[in-house]
């Protein structure tokens, strides 16, 4: 039970990260606030999965690809953030 707590908990903070990237992608229009954003969704929408979801080792691997989209697009986003600003 305090698992299931402690995982709420967290997707909860990955909640507030996503909507505080937002919100400084709104006030900038920065694409990189917007991945961050996309990419802590995602990492939450894969957390509350794994605890709902209560699937066996085997058959959640496929949620581990969701958290390697998350991390990839901070990485293009990254990526395009300084080609960029070296053309400027």
């Amino acid at each position: 039970m305090i698992n299931d707590f402690l995982a709420g908990a967290i997707v909860m903070g990955f909640a507030v990260a996503a909507l505080m990237f937002l919100k400084f992608w709104r006030r900038t229009r920065e694409g990189l606030f917007l991945a961050f954003s996309g990419s802590f969704l995602l990492l939450g929408i894969t957390q509350g999965l794994l605890t709902l979801g209560n699937f066996y080792d085997e058959e959640r691997s496929w949620l581990y690809l969701l958290r390697l989209a998350a991390f990839l697009l901070i990485l293009f986003a990254m990526w395009w953030q300084n080609r960029r600003r070296s053309r400027r």
